[in-house]
Order: C-alpha cells, then sequence, then structure tokens
C-alpha cells in the first residue's frame, strides 16, 4: 500500500502504482490543509474579488470575468475543451503514474480542491480504471493540459476508459467499479488540468528505468572486458580517487567486483599495458551517465512532491508558474543525452566483439565463418538504434512554440522531451542486449569466467551457436529478461551492483 501525503512519495513508490499495480491510500493527517485551501476559495465566492480560473477565462481569456452562475460550468467546460489530444493512446502505465502524481500534488493542499475529488482519483486507481490520453497535445505549459483533461473527463463520467481490459465510456467505467462521476465545483477543473504530472510520470518510469539499464550495462560490459582480454589496470581505485566523481568511484567498484576471480583478466593484467578506450573509459563514460541519473531522479522526486497548479492557494490565491515543465524538460533532454552516449559505448564494444581483428575470435564470433554471417547483422541493428537515439536527444527543450494569442509565450516541451526519452530507453535496453548476445557467444571461446559473469551467461540461458539462426528471438529474449530484471536477480547472487 502506497500512502501519498504530498511530500514523500518515491519513484519506487510511483513505479510500484504504475506498473504492478499496488494500491494507494491517502495519508488522512494532511487533509485538514486541503480543507483549508478549500475554505479560502470558499471565501473568494462570497466576495467580488478577481482570482484566475475561478472567475476569469483562462490564458488570453483572463480578462473575461464570468458571473457567479456560471463559474461552475466554467469548470465543466475546461475540461471537455482542452481534452483535444490525438494519436495512439499512453501507455496504461503513464496514465497510472499521472493519475498518482497529481493526486499527490493534490494533497499539498494549494489548489483549492475538495477531497472528495483526490479520492475519486485514488478510487480510480484502486479500481484499476485507466482513461485513454491520446499522445499528443502537451506544450509542457500550462502544464499538461490536454493530457490532464482526457483523465478529468472520465472522473465526470464522460470520455473514454479502460476497465478489466475493456474500453467504454467513462460513466461505465465508473458505474461498474461502484464509484460516482464527480460535478466540478469551482477552481476544480482548472486543478485537475494545470500541473506537470503527465511529464513527471513520463519521467518517473525513465529515471527508475535508467538504473536497471545502468546495471545490465555494467554486466555486459564486465564479460565484453572477458571476451576481448582487457586489462583491469583501467577500474584501479587509485584513479578514480585522482578523480572522484561519485559516478565514476561507483561503475570502477562495481565492475571490479563482476570481474572479481576471473583468470582471464588476471592474465591481460600481466600480458596488456591498456585497452581501447571503450573498455578503458567504462568507469569515465559510464560514471557521468550514472551521475546524470542520480541528478535527473532528485529533480523529478522534487517534481511529484510540488505543487504545480495555478494559481496557488494559501491564505490568499496568488498566480505564479509553476506549471512551467522547463524542470522537467531539461532533465529529460539531459538524461536522452547520456543514455545515448552509453548506448553509443556499447554498440562499439559490440563492433570489437565481431570484428576478428580487433578481437582475435572467429569473424563474427561463428567457426565457420562465409557460410555463416554469424552476428554480423545484430551489430546492424544496434548502429540502427544508436544513430536513431542520436536524432531523438536532439534537446526539445531547446524549441519553443507561443500558445494562447501570445498570453502563453515560452514553453517547455517538456512533454516531447518526456516522449522520445521512452524510446529512448528502450532503444538503449536492445543496444545492452546485444552486447549481452555477444559477448555471451565470444565468452565460448574464452576460458573460466568470474563467478559473476557465469552467473550471469546462466540467467541469458543460450548456449554456444555453431550455426546462423534467426537472431531476432534471442534478442528480444534478453530484452525480456533485462525488463524482468532476471539477469541482474542472478548477479547480486554473487556480487552486490549497488548504485
Amino acid at each position: 500500500m502506497i500512502v501519498i501525503d504530498g511530500e514523500t512519495l518515491k519513484i519506487e513508490d510511483v513505479v510500484r502504482v504504475a506498473r504492478f499495480r499496488e494500491k494507494v491510500k491517502i495519508d488522512k493527517k494532511v487533509l485538514p490543509r486541503v480543507l483549508k485551501s478549500r475554505e479560502v476559495v470558499e471565501d473568494v465566492l462570497k466576495g467580488d474579488k478577481v482570482v484566475y480560473g475561478i472567475n476569469t477565462g483562462l490564458g488570453e481569456l483572463v480578462r473575461v470575468r464570468i458571473p457567479k452562475e456560471k463559474v461552475r460550468e466554467l469548470q465543466a467546460n475546461l475540461v471537455r475543451s482542452h481534452a483535444s489530444g490525438v494519436g495512439e493512446h499512453m501507455p496504461e502505465e503513464v496514465v497510472r503514474a499521472a493519475m498518482l502524481i497529481r493526486a499527490n500534488s493534490l494533497m499539498k493542499g494549494y489548489s483549492g480542491v475538495r477531497v472528495e475529488l483526490i479520492e475519486l482519483l485514488v478510487d480510480m486507481i484502486n479500481a484499476d480504471i485507466v482513461p485513454l490520453v491520446p499522445k499528443y497535445g502537451s506544450v509542457g505549459a500550462s502544464g499538461d493540459l490536454a493530457p490532464l483533461a482526457h483523465i478529468a473527463l472520465v472522473m465526470m463520467g464522460e470520455g473514454k476508459a479502460r476497465y478489466r481490459g475493456e474500453v467504454m465510456n467513462g460513466m461505465e467505467a465508473l458505474q461498474m467499479a461502484g464509484l460516482k462521476p464527480l460535478e466540478l465545483r469551482e477552481r476544480e477543473g482548472l486543478a485537475l488540468l494545470n500541473g506537470t504530472a503527465v511529464m513527471a510520470a513520463y519521467a518517473s518510469l525513465a529515471v527508475y528505468d535508467s538504473y536497471e539499464i545502468m546495471k545490465h550495462a555494467l554486466v555486459s560490459a564486465a564479460m565484453s572486458f572477458e571476451a576481448l582480454r582487457a586489462t583491469d589496470k583501467a577500474l584501479d581505485e587509485r584513479i578514480m580517487l585522482a578523480r572522484p566523481h561519485p559516478g565514476q568511484m561507483k561503475v570502477a567498484a562495481v565492475l571490479r567486483e563482476l570481474l572479481k576471480g576471473s583468470k582471464i583478466v588476471k592474465r591481460a593484467r600481466e600480458e596488456k599495458v591498456q585497452d581501447a578506450y571503450t573498455l578503458r573509459c567504462t568507469p569515465q563514460v559510464y560514471g557521468a551517465v550514472l551521475d546524470t541519473v542520480d541528478y535527473v531522479k532528485g529533480v523529478v522526486e522534487r517534481e511529484i512532491n510540488s505543487a504545480t497548479d495555478n494559481p496557488l492557494i494559501f491564505d490568499e490565491p496568488i498566480s505564479g508558474g509553476n506549471f512551467h515543465g522547463e524542470p522537467i524538460a531539461l532533465a529529460m533532454d539531459f538524461l536522452a543525452i547520456a543514455l545515448t552516449d552509453l548506448g553509443n559505448m556499447a554498440e562499439r564494444r559490440v563492433a570489437r566483439l565481431v570484428d576478428a581483428k580487433l578481437s582475435g575470435l572467429p569473424p563474427f564470433l561463428i567457426e565457420e565463418s562465409g557460410t555463416n554471417s554469424g552476428l554480423m547483422i545484430p551489430q546492424y541493428t544496434a548502429a540502427a538504434l544508436c544513430t536513431r537515439n542520436k536524432i531523438l536527444s536532439y534537446p526539445a527543450s531547446a524549441d519553443t512554440i507561443p500558445t494562447s494569442a501570445n498570453q502563453e509565450d515560452h514553453v517547455s516541451m517538456g512533454m516531447n522531451s518526456a516522449q522520445k526519452l521512452r524510446e529512448i530507453v528502450e532503444n538503449v535496453k536492445y543496444i545492452v542486449a546485444i552486447e549481452l548476445l555477444c559477448a555471451n557467444q565470444a565468452l565460448y571461446f574464452m576460458g573460466a569466467s568470474s563467478p559473476a559473469v557465469v552467473a550471469a551467461r546462466r540467467a541469458i540461458g543460450i548456449g554456444k551457436m555453431d550455426r546462423d539462426l534467426p537472431y531476432w528471438h534471442l534478442i528480444e529474449d534478453i530484452k525480456r529478461k533485462i525488463d524482468e530484471d532476471k539477469i541482474i536477480s542472478a548477479v547480486e547472487k554473487k556480487v552486490s551492483i549497488s548504485l
């Protein structure tokens, strides 16, 4: 059970709810601040004060004063008009994560909503009602308006949702789950729409997966170290202490553990002075990637525990810009660049493994080469994915297009940053899977491996290949094991991979 209080939500909690369907509970101890912010809204309604989104239009329409008898109608109209997304639907895990993050943000007590609204969001998560949210439509300021509107539609008993595997209208989904639709009151429509919850959902899942990628990439690197008879001199702790970046030190330490007991590396230590950069500089490159993941994790965990609404309700409503997605946009673009380069280095080791002149192994890691092409084309696939990642790693946050008649004249494009990062994450998993495949085959031509590498190879579960076969299903199988954490689980029975 994940308890939300607006302050302590972790990325791991988001993943448990979004991916593994753990239940959610509201921390009732913090409800007084939610009630207090609602009281402020009610007090505003009694007077003549003009407050954005309560008794005004939105965006450029801020100058339009809404009569008291129309303020509730405004909220429902906001949701309907903003539900303008297009394209394929977002993954269910992203939508579930977004619902959790939005509920957690509203728990901070700065949005002026009723407790019933937050309860319905949580009840929908627990009932596994997943609104159908189109992929495209958010420019990342004011927050994720269009995607969040599609979620809010279902809360109103409109729109479309998936419930128990079936797509149905929002009202039907709520009724089948024993829930009642919400009749939005003053301020509540805008409170549901105005925030960064959807891009933060993508970001949370990407950060979690990035740590898993790092662990598998270190295992595949260790296997390539052995297969290419690399020396571990470059992993010496003294070198790391001379340039003490935290990630670099952690990566070197993990690689030393993974290679402990390797007779291959021991011989190389005695025979070799140094290796190519893609081996020797692994701590420096992967360490910088790890430092990036750590930095982005901090940004994302602050964001999912923040009030990203406008206006915010203190003892009075105050208009501001916490909805702007720039913190997420820049962080996602940074992580995209880092993961792209991790993939670049892994692919270059694959290229060395299949090149007989560089590896000293049979061409393309097959004994009867010529008749057999061996692992030639998996390297092509890795190269294609690397180039795709380079295209995707162009920063979306470098772009902005003014909206709402230039009232909203700078936007973050954070949703684009987050969505293209999701594709990069998947591509890098495949690149690492290809390195694991190639290194595993290469090691059949070598001597005894380290205990950790032996454990990894057993988990990979692919025997020596003596003739060609369709390699795609082997790559997919290893990728599935990466997703299911089976390889790391096996390795961690021998050594700790603590990042």
